[in-house]
């Protein structure tokens, strides 16, 4: 008798209420809503994206049966937004129309299109001249899933030339057609990064802690700039030994490499002991606290100012993987850049790597 008494206690106990029946319900159905909401979205995304190419196509197709000199400065672009968009309404302004024609040129075929990207990412895409780095912003949008807006900072910051900059002829051409593709640490470093997002303007003096603050207010716009893989662990992480404490400015991991990145942050040039210490702190990582399933710690000085020669002395020797780059608190000259990238991949071919 007793024994049943308290299997219907224990049975009323475990009883789910109607209201959470209910809530469970309305949980459930916003769900449901939410994938029908993005598959809509996807599907009509993929109809729009097609429906424009087609157009474009359309367009060019006119102009060369026709011989239309169709310029960016022809009247035949008017004249077609004007009638398209008293016929059909919005979405016909002269510079889409202008966008669909460029839309068919630059992706002649329709399977080189992407419907996991907007209008909006294409239009940003189409203002891009090199058909390289054109490719290269196409494949980092669609792996890492960028905004318009993160597309158009990375593009501002020229991204491409920061890390083609680093690579030969062929890695160059690799990078246009797969992205950025992490297999090694070097695939993470920049040189230099671009903090424009922190709006210090040039000429304002500040501390390598006022600096490093305004990285943590915008630590998203820095993760962003870090690349793929970058997880924030912490600030100012203290190591003591015997008494004696160390700070390092930032530590991160990356989860593709399967390591912790160690950050110091210098406002000036980077010197050899900064370089030593950096090495400390990597050394530490590695023996108090990597797991076991952790490959080696990466550290990165970031300064004003990199004296190469000194860097290669400082780090010689030295079997950690310690890199030193510069930052820069505006946005790079992309001519300079391209210029320069030019030169490097015409060294390249001279056999000058």
């Amino acid at each position: 008798m007793n024994k049943r008494l308290n299997i219907q206690i224990v049975s009323k106990r475990n009883k789910i209420s109607k209201e959470d029946y209910y809530n469970s319900l309305i949980t459930y159905i916003g769900s449901i809503l939410e994938k029908g909401r993005q598959q809509t979205y996807r599907a009509i995304n993929e109809i729009l994206i097609k429906t424009y190419w087609e157009i474009g196509k359309q367009i060019v197709e006119y102009e060369d049966k026709n011989k239309e000199n169709a310029g960016y400065g022809s009247k035949l672009f008017e004249k077609l937004a004007r009638d398209l968009k008293l016929r059909y309404g919005r979405g016909f302004s002269r510079s889409n129309v202008v966008y669909m024609r460029l839309f068919y040129l630059k992706y002649p075929t329709s399977q080189t299109v992407s419907d996991q990207l907007g209008w909006s990412h294409y239009i940003e895409l189409l203002g891009i001249e090199e058909d390289l780095e054109r490719r290269f912003y196409e494949k980092q949008c669609i792996s890492e899933g960028w905004s318009v807006r993160e597309l158009k900072r990375q593009t501002n910051s020229a991204l491409f030339h920061r890390i083609a900059l680093s690579k030969n002829k062929k890695g160059v051409l690799e990078l246009s057609k797969k992205g950025q593709i992490i297999k090694k640490e070097e695939d993470i470093i920049k040189d230099p990064y671009v903090l424009e997002f922190l709006k210090i303007p040039e000429n304002q003096k500040y501390t390598e802690k006022q600096l490093e603050q305004k990285i943590i207010d915008n630590l998203q716009m820095f993760l962003l700039e870090l690349g793929k893989g970058f997880t924030f662990v912490s600030r100012q992480y203290r190591i003591s030994l015997k008494n004696k404490h160390f700070y390092i400015d930032l530590v991160f991991y990356n989860y593709i490499l399967k390591c912790f990145v160690l950050i110091d942050l210098k406002v000036g040039e980077v010197t050899h002991q900064d370089i030593g210490q950096m090495n400390l702190y990597i050394n530490y990582f590695k023996e108090e606290e990597n797991n076991e399933n952790d490959n080696p710690p990466i550290g990165i000085i970031i300064g004003t100012e990199k004296d190469h020669l000194t860097a290669k002395y400082a780090l010689g020797g030295i079997s950690n993987k310690l890199f030193i780059s510069k930052y820069r608190l505006y946005l790079p000259d992309k001519k300079e850049l391209a210029r320069r990238l030019e030169e490097s991949l015409a060294k390249s071919k001279r056999g000058g790597r």
